[in-house]
């Protein structure tokens, strides 16, 4: 394991943002962990755990220790005569996972294709996509205890999921890291088409057998449409969260916007689409500087080439005050700020 000084992040976080780490390693196994996490390095300085860097703004250069995760393996754990389960490793890249185990004819998690990051980060906040979150297919994770180095296994219930949350985003946060996580997949497929523009596209790509990989290919060809590709212009997906407000309040804005969409999620509650409430509040499509708001989804922040962490920062202040003053409603970043 090799520590490194005053290392570049600008290739390791998907903004692009250029930001230095005081120290930087990549661990490849727990071992590498465990022995990294006593060391003086490890406990005299800010650590920051890095997955693929989707999920993250740099705002300032790192005076601390940055770690990759870069623990890898697949292994079948378990098999019965309808479902079969995959353990694989925190630094295994999320959508390469996904086509192994639609390769592999195991369905789940089809609709989360093309999600960038890794397998440990996706259930730190319950990733989700088209109607499905990880939550649904998670049966267990494996993570190491910082301040014993011992390695503690989660149940789908300890993880304590929510929309975008884990108990390891509250109160085990900092306390441990994932080093593995265990996933119940399907051998008998049950599509799910129902949510956005899955069906409809499928039918326009020519596709007349539904299958788990008609279903990923779909989900691929929607988030190319409307995402940019982090290789051509710097973002991090999906910005904002999409807000939950009261039913009561939801009727309200209604009367007033007769089409905002909402979603029902716990009794009394309504999820609201973040894209729809900043497109509305005027900010699709427009640039500011070397920063902008994506074109085609206005949920997405995106860096033109040379923009700084906290001038993305200042721009999603200005969406998040537009978005009060319009409707009433704050939303809340999703995309982790340092």
């Amino acid at each position: 394991m090799q520590i490194q000084s005053d290392i570049s992040l600008k290739d390791y976080n998907t903004f692009g943002i250029k930001a230095s780490a005081r120290y930087f390693t990549e661990v490849q196994s727990p071992q590498q962990l465990r022995e990294l996490i006593i060391s003086d390095l490890y406990k005299n300085n800010p650590v920051l755990i890095l997955g693929g860097g989707s999920n993250i703004l740099f705002t300032k250069d790192f005076e601390g220790l940055v770690v990759k995760m870069g623990i890898k393996g697949l292994e079948k754990v378990k098999e019965d005569e309808s479902e079969v389960w995959i353990k694989a490793g925190a630094g295994e890249n999320w959508h390469q996972f996904v086509l192994y185990c639609i390769e592999n004819g195991l369905g789940g998690i089809e609709n989360l294709s093309l999600i960038p990051g890794t397998v440990g980060a996706a259930p730190m906040q319950n990733i989700g996509a088209y109607g499905v979150e990880i939550k649904e297919v998670l049966e267990g994770l494996e993570a190491m205890d910082i301040a014993t180095g011992e390695i503690k296994s989660f149940r789908n219930d300890d993880c304590q999921f929510g929309y975008r949350q884990s108990v390891f985003k509250h109160e085990l946060k900092g306390k441990y890291i994932i080093i593995s996580v265990t996933f119940r997949l399907q051998k008998k497929h049950t599509f799910n088409v129902s949510y956005g523009a899955i069906k409809d596209t499928i039918e326009a790509m020519g596709i007349k057998e539904l299958s788990i990989k008609a279903i990923s290919d779909a989900v691929i060809f929607i988030r190319k449409s409307k995402l940019p590709d982090p290789e051509v212009i710097g973002n991090a997906g999906s910005f904002f969260k999409n807000p939950e407000i009261q039913e009561v309040k939801y009727n309200t804005l209604k009367e007033t916007y007769p089409t905002i969409p909402g979603y029902p999620t716990l009794p009394g509650w309504i999820k609201v689409p973040a894209g729809w409430l900043i497109e509305q509040a005027g900010w699709k499509g427009k640039r500011v500087g070397e920063t902008g708001v994506h074109k085609n989804q206005a949920l997405v922040l995106v860096n033109y080439g040379n923009a700084n962490g906290k001038e993305i920062q200042h721009l999603s202040a200005e969406v998040q005050k537009s978005v009060r003053e319009k409707f009433g409603i704050d939303i809340v970043a999703e995309v982790n700020i340092v």
